[in-house]
């Protein structure tokens, strides 16, 4: 069996490791500045091409943000699913993956998801939860409030499964496969459908009940992939492109 070797990392990767690393020894939290470039240069002795690249990195992970002129510099940020869901795309661009793919891997990862917030949400979460069924039954005339309300109930029960890597998945997933960016519509009467699903699914979750949770969520992605390949297949044969969906 030959093994791939590895290319050494660069010296600005390796840079933006210490930095990263640096962050957490600190403690810093989100809107802390870090030490001006002058101090950095010192600290870390390296040239001020090598920090610039680690930091605009860094910048392009969520990690930070650069402020200019005075007063400015590095300062620390939360980082979201946006980079992720950039590097998957790409990655599945570059696979030849089509939009199906998306859809499929939800299918086997959400009812986990659910089934997990059954036993870990908090009330808090599920009041959020239930609020998003109400509003998306009160707008089921507005397909922008639906989809919005669609990705927040999904978001919620990623981050509420208590598994932070859910949460990101999931909203990296859902950021590359916003139907209404590909092309997939949702007439009224499928919005209706799908208030009906989440209202099932909150229902089991609100009843600390795992088993019907996941069996709920599952049902209901089953049912889009249903919906998409019977009035969309197109859509979902499509190739992911990296800036369409995503």
């Amino acid at each position: 069996m030959s093994s791939v070797p590895m290319r050494p990392q660069k010296t600005a990767m390796l840079l933006a490791q210490r930095i990263v690393g640096d962050i957490n020894r600190r403690g810093n939290t989100v809107g802390d500045r870090l030490p001006p470039e002058r101090l950095m240069l010192e600290d870390y002795e390296v040239g001020r091409g090598t920090l610039r690249e680690s930091l605009r990195f860094l910048e392009l992970q969520g990690v930070i943000s650069l402020k200019p002129g005075p007063g400015g510099g590095p300062v620390v940020q939360q980082p979201d699913a946006t980079s992720l869901a950039t590097s998957l795309t790409l990655l599945l661009q570059f696979a030849n993956a089509p939009f199906r793919t998306i859809a499929e891997a939800r299918g086997g990862l959400e009812p986990m998801m659910a089934q997990l917030a059954a036993q870990r949400m908090s009330d808090a979460q599920l009041a959020d939860l239930k609020a998003s069924v109400d509003t998306m039954q009160d707008h089921l005339d507005d397909q922008s409030v639906f989809l919005e309300e669609n990705k927040r109930f999904h978001d919620v029960i990623a981050h509420g499964s208590g598994n932070a890597m859910f949460g990101y998945l999931v909203d990296a997933l859902l950021g590359i496969l916003d139907g209404s960016a590909i092309g997939i519509d949702y007439p009224e009467v499928r919005r209706a459908a799908v208030h009906k699903a989440h209202l099932s699914i909150y229902e089991a979750i609100a009843e600390r009940d795992p088993a019907a949770s996941a069996e709920a969520m599952a049902d209901h992605v089953q049912q889009y992939l249903k919906y998409a390949e019977k009035k969309f297949p197109d859509v979902l044969a499509a190739p992911i492109v990296w800036g369409n969906g995503a």
